[in-house]
């Protein structure tokens, strides 16, 4: 059976300079402005420059993989990212490109012994990390009850490094469309971060529903905005 530093040790996530630069010019300059026929990111101003971060944005299609890095990544923050995904995405030549790019695989039914620690040990060294805490790709506007991966991620770095302040920045990805097609409309909320401060740590059960509660209630504030995308059309 494989302890939890061998299970850390397997876990790597690295950005490669050329591929990431590679990556950004043809999702910036090509494939997200010819698909989509209108993509704006409101609140830049609340990404924070530095420090360890958890992304948490709400999951509607695929392509919010590309929109994230888009909306909060290297081009608009100066930082790079690092992604937890899942396992049965990283075969072959895609796995291979995403190890590279930030990515790191996830066995959900192993989070705790894998997933979890490595995430510890990214924001330990004050990185940022994108989890999407509804769990999976959901249609429709409204806010799946989240799962507490991120709570259970927070509670284990200050139980580790208790010194270290982790920021949770909740966003909102909105579509035109339920399945996003050519010139679907997007727009990306990223709130202001969550103040963990207020939580003790001393109930760790408490404190992850408490946190996880939190973090619902404000990605359904950024979320449910019955005219918006009317707004856009006056823009």
């Amino acid at each position: 059976m494989d302890t939890p530093n061998r299970s850390r040790e397997k876990l790597q996530s690295t950005v490669s300079p050329w591929l990431t630069y590679i990556a950004y010019i043809l999702g910036f300059w090509i494939i997200l402005p010819l698909y989509f026929g209108r993509l704006v990111v409101k609140g830049k101003e609340n990404i924070p420059k530095n420090g360890s971060v958890i992304v948490t944005p709400t999951h509607r299609s695929r392509w919010d993989a590309l929109i994230i890095p888009y909306a909060v990544g290297r081009v608009t923050s100066g930082r790079d990212l690092h992604f937890m995904v899942s396992s049965s995405e990283m075969k072959g030549f895609q796995g291979w490109c995403i190890r590279r790019l930030g990515g790191f695989p996830i066995n959900s039914k192993q989070l705790i012994g894998g997933g979890l620690d490595y995430s510890v040990e990214i924001l330990k060294k004050e990185k940022m990390l994108v989890i999407f805490p509804e769990g999976g790709i959901f249609r429709g506007s409204q806010i799946r009850t989240l799962k507490r991966g991120t709570a259970h991620i927070v509670l284990g770095v200050k139980s580790e490094k208790p010194n270290n302040i982790v920021k949770v920045l909740p966003i909102s990805i909105q579509y035109s469309q339920f399945f996003p097609s050519w010139w679907t409309k997007v727009i990306v909320n990223i709130g202001l971060p969550m103040d963990i401060n207020i939580y003790d740590f001393q109930n760790t059960k408490n404190d992850s529903e408490r946190l996880t509660y939190e973090l619902e209630s404000h990605l359904r504030r950024l979320h449910t905005r019955n005219n918006i995308f009317e707004e856009l059309n006056c823009t």
